[in-house]
């Protein structure tokens, strides 16, 4: 009886800290979601450019955010351990890290044209998804300091300020990507690449909003964050960088395997290229509520070790992933149920409609598998293991996951050629190895923790 109370409270601290993480990610993907919607309205080669374009900076976007992803569990170490003034160390880290990161992402998404020449995209999509990813690489700077300060404030276990600033991004987005695109006040009418330069502006407006929620928040004033900056030392950001590149790199790994995916299906045609993306952008979608439950079990369980609790944040990860599949039953049972449906809401094009909801079917396998995966890993950074880690999301994406796939879509070595359902298979089979080796890792690292 004790142990299932423990349980349900336990349930309840992780929805407190999730519960806005969630409304957070679901509003950074419903970002996504408008610009896929909102172009897709505008014309077949506007929503293929978004597509293309979005499978060269989501990765890079989420590579980066992922070695800032450091502060979070840092921070939260040193709450726990109630060493407040030593956030503000971790703090100036991930700022410095963050301008360089920034500066790097222009450089990077000013240079994608020949990745899309070598790809075969014909010249005028080609020549409209460069200039969306232009327009879109000037809003990095202040995403990447952003997530500086989303990483600080998650570290103390303040979640909702971060989801209403989430809101405030999302609804700025929409009027935006309308003026943009179709050319109001003035502006000339840009369609697809609109939605970059209009995704540029909403970054940094959402840094604007979060460092004025820094300056002012009183849950803040005890770090002293504002006394005279200073830029930290090698030492501190090798640290630093030992615990986030591995976080940046998986989920490079990762992302950058549905983006690859979306290249190569590029000299299939728009149709095929928007079914691909219509499955990902809703299984984006969908993939927030684990990764935010995610996201919390690396607080909860940093917070609790730096309290000294391991027997608590062995209790918080193995609720967390109880958590998480309990939410894929549900979220499985409705994609197969409703794919057709939820294409519909995408486009009107019959055929995209068609191939989609096919593809929607099978990721709806493997929502238990990513899951689990998704879950494992948060826990696992919330006791500052990264390393491995990132070798098995390697192994398994990299090494079995993408050659499987193309295997299954562009060849007739197993069957004959599948196209888009070749990878979305190979998908399945990637995420479930995933998820088998970092839950035996999670199993170990918490039991070796305990035993210290």
């Amino acid at each position: 009886m004790q142990q299932t109370h423990s349980r349900w409270h336990e349930v309840r601290q992780l929805l407190i800290i999730g519960w806005p993480i969630i409304v957070a990610q679901v509003s950074q993907t419903g970002m996504g979601f408008v610009d896929t919607l909102m172009s897709g309205r505008y014309g077949s080669q506007d929503l293929a450019a978004v597509a293309i374009g979005s499978s060269l900076w989501l990765p890079i976007f989420l590579a980066f955010q992922g070695v800032l992803m450091a502060v979070t569990p840092l921070v939260a170490h040193q709450v726990g351990g109630d060493q407040l003034r030593g956030t503000r160390d971790t703090m100036l880290q991930g700022v410095t890290v963050a301008v360089v990161l920034g500066a790097l992402a222009i450089v990077l998404l000013h240079n994608c044209r020949p990745i899309l020449d070598w790809m075969s995209v014909e010249p005028a999509l080609a020549e409209k998804t460069s200039a969306y990813l232009e327009a879109i690489s000037w809003g990095f700077p202040a995403i990447m300091l952003y997530q500086v300060i989303r990483s600080f404030s998650e570290g103390f276990g303040k979640t909702r300020p971060i989801m209403k600033i989430a809101i405030i991004a999302l609804l700025a987005n929409i009027p935006l990507n309308y003026i943009f695109i179709y050319g109001k006040f003035g502006l000339p009418e840009m369609g697809g690449v609109g939605c970059g330069w209009a995704s540029a502006l909403v970054m940094w407006i959402t840094f604007a909003v979060g460092f004025l929620y820094l300056r002012r928040s009183e849950t803040f004033s005890a770090c002293d964050l504002w006394r005279t900056a200073y830029l930290p030392t090698f030492g501190a950001l090798k640290n630093f960088l030992k615990l986030g590149l591995p976080i940046g790199m998986a989920l490079l790994i990762e992302v950058s395997m549905f983006a690859i995916i979306a290249l190569l299906l590029a000299d299939l045609g728009e149709t095929i290229v928007s079914s691909h993306q219509v499955t990902l952008s809703f299984t984006g979608m969908v993939f927030m509520v684990p990764l935010s439950i995610a996201m919390a079990l690396t607080i909860r369980i940093g917070q609790q070790l730096g309290a000294g609790n391991t027997q608590g944040a062995r209790f918080s990860a193995s609720t967390g992933v109880m958590i998480t599949l309990c939410c894929s039953i549900f979220s499985s049972g409705c994609m197969m149920l409703f794919s057709k449906q939820v294409a519909a809401i995408y486009t009107q094009e019959t055929e995209i409609i068609l191939i989609a909801a096919e593809l929607i079917a099978i990721a709806a396998i493997f929502q238990f598998s990513d899951a689990i995966q998704v879950s494992c890993a948060g826990a696992l950074r919330g006791y500052k293991d990264t390393t491995l880690p990132l070798i098995i999301v390697f192994i398994s994406y990299w090494m079995i996951g993408l050659p499987l796939g193309i295997t299954l879509a562009k060849t007739d070595l197993i069957t004959s050629a599948m196209g888009p359902h070749g990878f979305w298979i190979a998908l399945v089979i990637a995420l479930t190895i995933a998820a088998v080796l970092l839950g035996a890792r999670l199993i170990w690292k918490s039991r070796v923790t305990l035993q210290r």
